[in-house]
This record gives C-alpha cells, structure tokens and sequence, in this order.
C-alpha cells in the first residue's frame, strides 16, 4: 500500500515536527548534565548509579537516533488524512515527544528522582500505545517510534533504580 500525503500539507507538517521536537530539545538542553550547567554536572556525577548506566557519551549518541525516528514517524502520521486513528496516533507522537523534555526537567533541575522514574514508567506506556495506536494509520511510523519505547524500558528500569539508591539525596540548592 502505498504512502499516501493528503493529511496535513508537507511544509505545514515539517513545521509542526520541527517546532515540537524543537521545544523538547531546548528544554532538555536547559537542563543536561554538561560542562554548560555545571552544578547539573556534579550533582549527576555524584549519584550512585548501576553498573549498566551507559556512559555520557552513549546518551549522545543514542538521542538523536531516536528522536529522528520520532521526527519522522511523526511526519508521516501527520501526512496521513486526519480520522480517529490518525488523531490519537499524532496526540499521542505529540504527548511523548512533550514528555522528552518534561521528564530531563524533572530529573536533573529539580532532582525529583521518584517523580522522573514515575514519568519514564508512564512514558513507556503512553510509548506503546502510540506504536500499537500508529501502526493502525502507517507502520512505517510505528517502526520508527520503537525503538524509542525499547530506549524508554531501559531508561525507565535505570531512572527506578537510580531512585532507589540515592532516596536520601533529594533535592538540592540552586545550581
């Protein structure tokens, strides 16, 4: 079957994409463990992680890869005609791509470590049911936002257990 493009016009369609990943991107720059926010930087170095926590660099690297999956995926759904399906697919692309950025400012600005791994567990959810919910409208952006809910389970067993070992680290001063 073919792709078919009589959703939402193509440059209205990169637009919108550019403008939501966009904003999720800046306010998961605000608040990145980098040289750039130093106080971010050593209260993440100092929390007692796993062993299976990826180093920095793979966070760098793993991140766009899946957020052009999400790009993408997000385009073609929105390219697709409007109807129900295709509507909760792109609310739920738009809520998951929201909580990109909601999530980095819960857990690295205001450090609520139990409020992060709650969000990344609610994250994984709301992930699949866009895969489950997209591949009903095109299975092309289904595939591309699986990897991204794979990414999430990760995160998410990461985010609990990062909780749980450093409960009594709680919130600190202004950076």
């Amino acid at each position: 079957m073919a792709h078919q493009d009589n959703g939402t016009p193509r440059l209205a369609a990169l637009a919108f994409v550019g403008a939501v990943l966009g904003a999720s991107a800046l306010v998961g720059r605000r608040n990145a463990p980098d040289r750039s926010h130093p106080g971010i930087r050593r209260w993440y170095a100092r929390l007692d992680k796993p062993g299976y926590t990826p180093p920095d660099a793979a966070f760098g690297a793993v991140w766009p890869v899946l957020e052009t999956g999400l790009a993408v995926g997000g385009y073609r759904l929105l390219r697709r005609p409007a109807g129900d399906a295709r509507n909760v697919a792109v609310g739920l692309w738009l809520a998951n791509s929201a909580m990109v950025g909601g999530w980095t400012q819960l857990f690295f600005r205001e450090r609520r470590l139990g409020a992060s791994a709650a969000t990344s567990a609610a994250m994984v959810a709301s992930g699949a049911a866009l895969v489950w919910t997209a591949a009903k409208v095109d299975r092309p952006a289904a595939v591309l936002a699986a990897p991204f809910v794979g990414w999430l389970g990760f995160a998410t067993l990461l985010a609990g257990r990062i909780w749980r070992d450093n409960a009594a680290s709680g919130p600190a001063p202004d950076q």
